[in-house]
């Protein structure tokens, strides 16, 4: 539901900023404002203002985390309009009034959709996906076994070091800053799962579980891999990641395929364009298919 609105006030914010940029001097009147020095430059910055709120709303795939956007610009329009209305007398300060009302109608309801975004973002993200890969299930899980094995296919990974046979340090390319942290297996049934978290007090918290199972009719194994990510900022850092496609669904997702391909080829292939999947800004300078240099 909250994603549903998210969605309708970013249809809200194409159609002010197309408005606002084509005919500023309409809105400028239709706000009482008309007869202020530069309405209509501030009417079209403010339509690229919502231009903005709409990329981000109806782009994105969880949209209503970006309603916080909308709310501060709302809180501006609030500002200048009630200032508007103050200074203004007449069928001005009517229009100016009303305007006012409208956007304290759209406020409350950008505050609505953040506030549903927040409590939503309040647990750990949950991430899940799935792959078949064609090998037999005990090399596949020998292979995840070997936990420094992960960087080779796990691009955001710059390393996995071993200290026990439970107990490993991880250390990992942040969308913000870079991240190091200590895990440990929880659970293993060799062949079928490998469950692990991150050590207390580390300043991260997350925690997988990967099965192995075999194919239909027995040919090839699947994996089924289950993660939480809760670390401090969470929210911030899976906005700011998805903007450059490093979202941590599509980036397990990309993680898996390269995984298919060491365990079928032995080397991961991918376009320079696009490593952490479709939504990357880096998919302007693509570049043919090539293994991923000291992977593999």
């Amino acid at each position: 539901m909250t994603d549903k609105l998210a969605r309708a006030l970013g249809w809200t914010s194409l159609g002010l900023g197309v408005a606002q940029l084509a005919a500023p001097r309409v809105v400028t009147r239709l706000c009482g404002v008309d007869d202020a020095p530069g309405a209509t430059t501030v009417a079209r910055l403010v339509g690229g203002r919502e231009l903005l709120h709409a990329a981000l709303l109806l782009g994105a795939k969880n949209p209503a985390q970006w309603a916080w956007t909308r709310a501060a610009g709302d809180m501006m329009d609030l500002g200048v309009l009630g200032r508007a209305a103050a200074d203004r007398a007449g069928a001005r300060r009517t229009r100016a009034l009303a305007a006012l009302g409208a956007v304290a109608g759209i406020t409350a309801l950008d505050l609505a959709c953040a506030r549903g975004s927040a409590a939503r973002a309040k647990g750990p993200l949950q991430v899940r996906a799935t792959i078949t890969i064609n090998r037999p299930r005990d090399e596949v899980y020998r292979f995840w076994r070997e936990l420094e094995n992960l960087p080779r296919f796990m691009t955001h990974l710059d390393s996995v070091r071993t200290i026990n046979q439970r107990r490993s340090r991880w250390k990992a390319k942040g969308p913000i800053v870079d991240l190091e942290w200590e895990a440990e297996i929880i659970d293993e049934r060799a062949g079928d799962l490998i469950a692990w978290r991150s050590m207390p007090g580390t300043g991260v918290s997350t925690a997988g579980l990967v099965g192995f199972t075999d194919g239909p009719g027995g040919r090839g194994t699947v994996v089924d891999v289950s993660l939480e990510y809760g670390v401090p900022g969470r929210k911030l850092a899976a906005a700011v990641a998805r903007m450059f496609g490093k979202h941590p669904e599509q980036q397990v997702r990309d993680d898996l395929r390269r995984f298919k391909q060491v365990m079928e080829t032995g080397e991961v292939l991918r376009s320079e364009g696009s490593p952490e999947g479709h939504r990357a800004l880096r998919q302007l300078h693509q570049r043919p298919a090539q293994p991923i240099g000291g992977r593999a």
